[in-house]
């Protein structure tokens, strides 16, 4: 990552310790491939020129990257980024240079690699180098879900409410848009594969994916 500004350099405290946030965000670190993830996304992410400045590739990937680990919803990674160093430290977000990305930014980066297809491949190159650390023990799977929110309102290209999403209750809360379900390594809690289906839909359904 790049120098950053003192707008973001940590306070250092006598009784300081890092967080569980901390330690889990410097093993990502290490673990996922950015370099392989970068030059796959690069080919396909806007470059600078007459409009307005995209925001750097490495910190939208990361961003990425954070939503699923923490559960944060668009808009709350975007408050996320101002509330929390840690968050900001880990994507390359220096408040001293520039704003964190907003709720739209990271729509639209989401749907760039939607369209490309490289979601399945970004899961493919992280997989691959996990298996050749020897961090990835297929002896079971975990499946566990997650709904990703969105508003009612939300159309497809057709001007129609998406035929994808529908409404679920969980718990004593109603929620309309998708679920992502995943499956994870039972032994090493290393993530292995993703599906997606309306909010609706079990678990079991999804478990031949």
């Amino acid at each position: 990552m790049g120098q950053i500004t003192f707008a973001s350099q940590a306070i250092f405290e006598k009784h300081s310790r890092k967080s569980k946030r901390e330690v889990f965000l410097e093993q990502m670190d290490q673990v996922v491939p950015w370099r392989e993830l970068l030059a796959l996304v690069d080919p396909h992410y806007p470059k600078a020129g007459n409009g307005r400045w995209p925001v750097g590739l490495a910190i939208m990937l990361r961003t990425y990257f954070l939503q699923p680990w923490f559960n944060l919803s668009d808009p709350g990674m975007e408050e996320a980024f101002y509330e929390s160093p840690v968050l900001r430290r880990f994507a390359g977000v220096d408040l001293g240079m520039a704003a964190a990305p907003d709720e739209t930014t990271i729509l639209r980066f989401r749907h760039l690699l939607e369209l490309h297809e490289l979601c399945g491949e970004m899961l493919m190159t992280v997989n691959e180098s996990l298996d050749s650390k020897g961090i990835r023990i297929n002896r079971g799977t975990i499946v566990d879900a997650t709904i990703v929110s969105a508003p009612s309102s939300t159309k497809n290209s057709k001007k129609q409410r998406d035929p994808a999403m529908h409404q679920t209750r969980k718990g004593q809360q109603w929620h309309f848009g998708a679920k992502a379900h995943i499956g994870v390594d039972s032994k090493e809690t290393v993530v292995h594969s993703v599906a997606t289906s309306a909010a609706g839909v079990a678990d079991k359904q999804m478990l031949p994916d």
